[in-house]
């Protein structure tokens, strides 16, 4: 199972940028079940507050909830990983508190990548971060 970060629903509906197809071929073969992968309700929230921004509330809630079923069942940011999330925001200063939670939530459910366009998850310790349209990213998918 991967953890999905916010950039890889954001970038797969988005405007174009550099790692929008590998982002929607990700998210494809999620739907097709070939890869298995996850999220959190925190991550399918900012994902709703960063498409409102740019699109009305009723397509980013749509969307989100497109995600957060596409992306069942959610991993739940519980008392532990918020422990371990907190502790890595402590300990790793490239790493703003949403992330060290959602990397905390990776580690304490064994996830095998979390996959984001945001290179700061690369300083999180023994967290395998993937970034989209890599070649570690197309072994994610099989390719």
């Amino acid at each position: 199972m991967i953890v999905l970060d916010t950039t890889v629903l954001v970038y797969a509906v988005g405007a174009e940028h550099p790692l929008r197809e590998a982002c929607r071929r990700l998210l494809t073969a999620v739907a097709a079940g070939t890869v298995r992968a996850t999220t959190t309700i925190e991550v399918i929230q900012e994902f709703a507050h960063v498409r409102a921004g740019r699109r009305s509330r009723t397509d980013a809630a749509a969307l989100a909830r497109d995600y957060a079923e596409a992306l069942a069942p959610l991993v739940v940011v519980d008392r532990p990983v918020l422990e371990r999330g907190l502790s890595l925001f402590e300990e790793t200063a490239e790493v703003g508190c949403f992330d060290a939670i959602l990397a905390a939530a990776a580690l304490v459910h064994g996830a095998e990548a979390l996959v984001s366009g945001d290179a700061v998850f690369g300083a999180v310790p023994g967290l395998n971060h993937v970034v989209p349209d890599t070649e570690a990213f197309e072994r994610l998918l099989g390719a």
